[in-house]
């Protein structure tokens, strides 16, 4: 598995927000805790285990983040990963 620091994007692999994209915000143990801008704001982000995401390898900046900047980004690994998933 890739190296886990904040800002890393990464895709559910398990629970209802499977196949969705979310970025790290914060990092405790063997739990993540990530936000999409959208269901999970910054100011609520979700616990998750870490056994249970994979990350994309993509870094994203969250020096001055806001939730509706994290969700544009994270809208379009969403779109290219339908996109690929459907060709």
């Amino acid at each position: 598995m890739k190296a886990l620091q904040i800002g890393t994007v990464v895709k559910s692999l398990a629970g209802r927000d499977k196949e969705r994209h979310s970025v790290v915000v914060a990092l405790e143990n063997e739990y993540v805790f990530i936000a999409d801008g959208k269901m999970r704001k910054l100011e609520t982000p979700k616990r998750k285990n870490k056994k249970h995401i994979w990350p994309t390898g993509h870094l994203i900046q969250m020096d001055g983040a806001t939730n509706k900047s994290i969700g544009r980004i994270l809208r379009q690994f969403d779109e290219a990963s339908s996109a690929a998933h459907n060709s």
